[in-house]
């Protein structure tokens, strides 16, 4: 069973890596500035208010003009007005800089997730990643926002109240410090026993909810292997856990329960027990009495609100720490705008090219490959699943660095060009077509994003896509659902190469582009590839042997090592091969 991940803590190091998210506010610290100033000027109105309480009582106890009563009346109203003018502002340039700080923040993360290469998005899953994008940074919104004006304010009630009860009388604030704040730290570490238990609750809730749901999903196998009785049994055994999680938790509500009537009521009448001897003795008058107990319950309060602050703290350095993982990361030299500033024309070749997957170093994929293809050749890799195709495919487009060995695009080191100057004069066409969620004319035009109407018809029809997109009744902006849902196969894949068309690349990949195909949809999909062949390199990958029959070069790979290499007459007129026993299965079979 795996262990549960450790909380964050809230240490130096945690709270530097947090300091360093608010560089992405920086073009907002005089809004910010003034949003802590007006936290100050609320939070010290909120001090006074006790202060003006305890005068007005003592204003009616004693023998008082009204006028005076009066006076103090509308000063608290002023304070009340005051503290709730601040706080209005206050939260409204928080929040206004938080949004703008978190937007940036986004922004950032994604801009730079997308640009790390091939390898980091190998071992990392992909809800994970969306995850740090959008839980983290949501999380953080609540520190931004509130905890961080939170704490702020807590602290200075704390310091501020504390101060003013010196004031007031110091042996009845002694006597107070000596309970209260030891209750209230109580209290909190009995709360979050509590919730302790309620979030086990919770779990196991979650677990007997799976079982329901697996069985029913699964109900053919429970009904064919009779499991009625071991799924009942199951389910009663998850469902008792949770009553006696339960039960144990409301066991704990009412030791709190009780505590807090016991404890923080006691602790009140304690202060105010004592706040009546020292009225006895002429030491303290009653509307000083009064603010004081006011300002006790503020300190309370604020004590118990640290606990909160505090777990909120702890989350935010969890999230940052993750958000900063991927910050931290190294992203690849891509050129996010400007045309193509290194043309080739398409000629490639590996010189002894070896290669691992940086998350499998104890696997070799390739072995000292080598070939050539001149500009305008159709090269054809083949062989069975596993030998190391699709890996070259990922080398040419450089998602992944060499173990060992060269490739040269026109005879200059593939190092020597810059990486998305090499990357936009090459499209793919893959076996596993993924299409935008939106419409036909934002997938096509993905090729070239700044591409004319006219452009993105004329790509359609090379592709054989024209005539089904006109039998749409949106035409070109047809939804086409998650991942294409909304087409079949074959039309996904013409989507796809009226994309590569729109590209114009100098070379192109196809990767198994008609593998699972009928027999229709393969006909028009491989007419349309023909006419995207015709003056640019080709690399097929390809299993079916007829659609690679006029390759210039077919190469035969077997674990890692490319083992035949030549034309299709070639390779069939050798006396055995792994081409020609491929040959005789599908052409003779």
């Amino acid at each position: 069973m795996e262990q549960a991940a450790k909380k964050p803590r809230i240490t130096t190091s945690g709270l530097k890596k947090l300091t360093r998210l608010y560089q992405y506010a920086k073009p907002y610290r005089w809004q910010f500035s003034l949003g802590l100033l007006l936290l100050f000027l609320s939070s010290s109105a909120t001090l006074l208010f006790p202060a003006m309480l305890g005068r007005l009582v003592n204003a009616g106890m004693g023998v008082t003009a009204v006028s005076q009563i009066n006076q103090t009346a509308l000063i608290l109203v002023g304070l009340l007005v005051a503290q709730a003018t601040f706080s209005f502002f206050r939260i409204n340039i928080f929040v206004n800089v938080t949004e703008k700080t978190l937007a940036s923040l986004r922004q950032a993360t994604y801009a730079h997730l997308i640009r790390l290469p091939m390898k980091f998005f190998s071992e990392r899953r992909v809800g994970e990643l969306n995850s740090r994008i959008s839980a983290d940074i949501s999380q953080l919104q609540s520190t931004f926002t509130t905890s961080l004006a939170e704490l702020i304010r807590q602290l200075i009630m704390i310091i501020g109240g504390i101060v003013l009860l010196l004031l007031t009388s110091w042996k009845l604030t002694v006597f107070m410090l000596a309970i209260i704040p030891v209750i209230c730290v109580v209290a909190v570490v009995f709360g979050k026993s509590v919730r302790k238990f309620s979030k086990q609750a919770q779990g196991q809730v979650a677990d007997s909810n799976t079982i329901v749901e697996e069985t029913l999903q699964g109900i053919f196998n429970v009904k064919a292997f009779a499991n009625e009785l071991f799924e009942i049994n199951r389910y009663k055994k998850k469902t008792d856990e949770v009553a006696r999680t339960g039960m144990r938790v409301g066991k704990y509500q009412g030791v709190f329960a009780s505590f807090i009537i016991l404890g923080l009521f006691g602790a009140m009448v304690a202060v105010i027990w004592r706040g009546a001897l020292l009225m006895a003795s002429g030491d303290l008058l009653i509307g000083p009495l009064f603010s004081f107990v006011v300002y006790t319950g503020f300190i309370g309060g604020s004590i118990s609100g640290l606990a909160d602050i505090y777990s909120s703290l702890q989350k935010s350095i969890g999230a940052t720490e993750n958000l900063l993982e991927i910050l931290d990361e190294p992203i690849e030299p891509i050129e996010l705008e400007g045309g193509i500033k290194q043309p080739i024309t398409g000629e490639v070749a590996f010189h002894n090219v070896s290669f691992r997957y940086p998350s499998r170093k104890d696997i070799s994929v390739l072995h000292d490959i080598n070939f050539e293809a001149q500009a305008g050749w159709q090269v054809a890799l083949v062989g069975p699943s596993g030998a190391g195709k699709s890996t070259v495919v990922s080398l040419l487009l450089r998602f992944y660095d060499l173990e060992a060995g060269q490739i040269t695009f026109d005879g200059q080191p593939a190092a020597s060009f810059d990486l998305s100057d090499l990357r936009r004069q090459m499209a793919v066409v893959p076996q596993d077509v993924f299409l935008f969620g939106g419409t036909i004319r934002e997938n096509i035009a993905y090729g070239d994003t700044s591409a004319p109407e006219a452009a993105i018809i004329d790509a359609a029809k090379k592709a054989n896509a024209w005539d089904f997109i006109q039998g749409f009744p949106e035409g070109l902006d047809t939804v086409v659902g998650e991942r294409g849902v909304q087409l079949s196969g074959g039309q996904r894949q013409r989507i796809a190469i009226a994309r590569a068309v729109l590209k114009d690349p100098k070379i192109l990949i196809l990767d198994e582009a008609t593998s699972a195909l009928d027999s229709e949809s393969e006909r028009l999909v491989q007419d349309a590839l023909e006419k995207l062949m015709k003056g640019r390199t080709s690399i097929v990958i390809a299993h079916r042997l007829s659609t690679i029959r006029n390759s210039d070069l077919i190469l035969v790979m077997d674990k890692g090592t490319i083992v035949e290499g030549g034309t299709h007459e070639e390779l069939m007129m050798k006396d055995e091969g792994l081409y020609k026993g491929l040959g005789e299965l599908q052409f003779l079979g």
